[in-house]
């Protein structure tokens, strides 16, 4: 199967161009909707991680769907790129636009707000916009929930979580951002808005397009709105800190708490000692769960909307006993209140922080599947470390659902900026291939945006590349959607 003839670059507007679109986009959003000034511009230059800078034309807000739908109709009369943004925190460079200072960033987070929430029906309707802790606190006031989280709950918009398929911690339980979305609303690369948002449990009308969105990252249409899936508010919590003395024995303890605890075990993510030793050394007011060291650590969270937390703890401390008897663990304990649940959370949460301070390093977020990611662990480390002298290879994360991240530590004194660019690539490369050599995936739920362009036309099956790349020409033929990103790097015919 042939690739079709995607543009390998961005539009390149004329500079009377250019200025001929900066006077109608002002008329249409007026100077609060649209800014060329550099300082206001600045913050979403750069993504999260600090490693993607580029320049853009102008800074676009627009407030409604129909001013996005406007917009866009003006870019393409223009041909003026457009790069999507929702709260900036991707760890792809996904939302950053590239050095030319042709293109838009069209920031959603003017659109922010919640159009409806309707408990019995269990459905909230909001715009892209809106801050996922937002979002949580809407809900719960109602007496429900949003089933997914993650540690930048306080910045990702729902349009952000949307375009790259978020995972977070609950994905052992209730799947990532796709398993949420009921509804869709999008705007397209010809200024068309697609709604799709009627939230039908059966709909055979041909292709579900509001699935081939989720995940797109922008490329394929800009999400407005969306209607997601809300579930009634947990009466019962308990979180557990677990000590174990290697990988294959999370698995095994794994598989108990799954069948122990049913459809109530909601999140298993596993933690080396390196990872908790370097979150308390980062941060001076943590303290470690356990007395002893232990070489890996398991956080168990099980949540029910019908047993109360008192329940939920005799049937996990009768579990982990279990567990303790056969051997399967050293050590735990069990959150005594919510304050020491959210600190055990704090220790996962504050792994990635810690590992930064440490120096430079590569992340990767990867999966393979389940059955197989301890023993990957366990080859994939040694061989990076071998081939890498001074480096250093820790994985942690959600070991539930397959994924975990697996970042390589640079040797001591390697300049940052500079290690992660030069010796750091081949690193990534190796990394990339192990997973692909496994049957894994090389973006688990972070995305591909700029980072991994390269890597996914080089390893991903080259059908399904194909099948993407007609996608994108369908609907996107003149690249005019976040140029770079995703699919801009495949092969033409």
């Amino acid at each position: 199967m042939n690739h079709p003839a995607l543009p390998l670059t961005a539009p390149s507007p004329s500079a009377r161009a250019c200025a001929a679109f900066l006077s109608e986009a002002r008329a249409l959003l007026g100077d609060r909707g649209l800014t060329t000034d550099a300082e206001r511009m600045e913050a979403w230059l750069t993504d999260w991680r600090g490693r993607y800078t580029g320049q853009a034309l102008a800074l676009a807000s627009p407030a409604t769907t129909a001013e996005v739908a406007a917009l866009v109709k003006l870019c393409a009369a223009h041909s003026v790129p457009i790069v999507p943004q929702g709260g900036n925190s991707g760890m792809a460079g996904g939302a950053t636009p590239d050095q030319t200072g042709t293109a838009i960033i069209l920031s959603l987070r003017r659109m922010d707000r919640i159009r409806s929430l309707t408990p019995d029906a269990g459905q909230v309707v909001c715009e892209a916009g809106v801050i996922l802790q937002t979002l949580h606190e809407a809900a719960e006031h109602a007496g429900m929930r949003f089933a997914l989280t993650l540690g930048g709950k306080g910045s990702a918009t729902i349009g952000g979580l949307i375009s790259t398929n978020a995972g977070g911690t609950q994905v052992l339980r209730h799947g990532t951002m796709r398993a949420q979305v009921l509804g869709l609303e999008a705007v397209l690369a010809s200024g068309e808005v697609l709604d799709l948002m009627a939230p039908l449990k059966k709909d055979n009308r041909g292709f579900d397009l509001k699935q081939l969105l989720i995940g797109s990252e922008g490329t394929l249409g800009i999400v407005t709105a969306a209607c997601l899936r809300l579930l009634p508010a947990p009466v019962g919590r308990v979180t557990a800190w677990v000590g174990l003395g290697g990988i294959i024995a999370a698995r095994d303890v794994l598989r108990q708490m799954e069948r122990a605890m049913g459809d109530a075990l909601e999140g298993f993510e596993v933690v080396p000692a390196h990872c908790l030793q370097s979150v308390l050394a980062h941060q001076p007011s943590a303290r470690a769960p356990l007395t002893e060291r232990h070489a890996w650590n398991a956080l168990i969270e099980c949540v029910s909307p019908v047993l109360d937390s008192a329940a939920l703890r005799e049937a996990l401390e009768t579990a982990l006993a279990n567990a303790l008897d056969q051997g399967l663990i050293a050590d735990a304990v069990i959150a005594a209140n919510e304050t020491q649940a959210e600190a055990f959370w704090a220790l996962r949460d504050g792994i990635s922080a810690a590992e930064r301070a440490l120096g430079p390093a590569m992340q990767h977020d990867i999966s393979v599947p389940v059955e197989t990611m301890p023993e990957f662990i366990l080859a994939a480390g040694p061989q990076i470390e071998a081939a890498h002298p001074g480096t250093r290879a820790v994985a942690f994360g959600h070991l539930g659902d397959g994924n975990v991240h697996f970042h390589v530590l640079a040797p001591a004194g390697a300049q940052r900026g500079v290690w992660e660019e030069t010796d750091g690539k081949a690193v990534s490369a190796q990394v990339y291939d192990l997973v692909t050599q496994w049957g894994g995936s090389i973006s688990a739920e972070h995305g591909i945006g700029q980072m991994k362009v390269e890597e996914l036309a080089r390893l991903h099956d080259p059908v399904a590349l194909s099948v993407m790349a007609a996608v994108k020409q369908a609907l996107d033929p003149t690249g005019l959607l976040n140029p770079g990103k995703l699919l801009q790097s495949l092969p033409v015919a």
